[in-house]
């Protein structure tokens, strides 16, 4: 299984440096047109300015396809990661797990403490109420 994700994760690398170099050549190529360095005398100049627009133009594809080429290589990887990538995935679930069992432990405790204080609230109320005046009131 490893030699395969070996080879997977070669081919990315693969297609990451090809990617990268098309669009390095073409863009290269672009600017050589754009200063004139191609000059020949054999076309006439309408002609050679007319070739150089196709040409850019067909560079400027295979610029974008070479970017295109990268966002699904992107799209890849990251799937790539997702299905591979148990550890992290493990990794993450154990402390969100963790961090809603602390949640959880600080919410009982003060839910415990708020309880104890209602209660003993409650208890000097009652004794209040019926060792105090409160009877004596709504008697009369």
């Amino acid at each position: 299984m490893s030699q395969t994700k070996d080879a997977l994760l070669r081919s990315y690398n693969n297609r990451l440096k090809d990617d990268v170099k098309s669009m390095l050549e073409n863009f290269e190529e672009i600017i050589r047109m754009a200063k004139g360095e191609n000059e020949n005398g054999q076309l006439a100049k309408l002609t050679q300015s007319e070739q150089d627009g196709y040409e850019m133009q067909v560079r400027a594809a295979n610029i974008v396809r070479a970017g295109e080429s990268l966002l699904k290589l992107l799209s890849d990887i990251k799937q790539f990661l997702v299905l591979n990538d148990f550890h992290s995935v493990n990794d993450a679930i154990s402390n969100s797990s963790a961090i809603y069992r602390n949640t959880q432990l600080d919410r009982d405790s003060k839910l415990m403490n708020l309880r104890d204080e209602l209660a003993a609230d409650l208890y000097d109320l009652e004794l209040e109420y019926y060792t105090g005046n409160f009877t004596e009131a709504s008697k009369n």
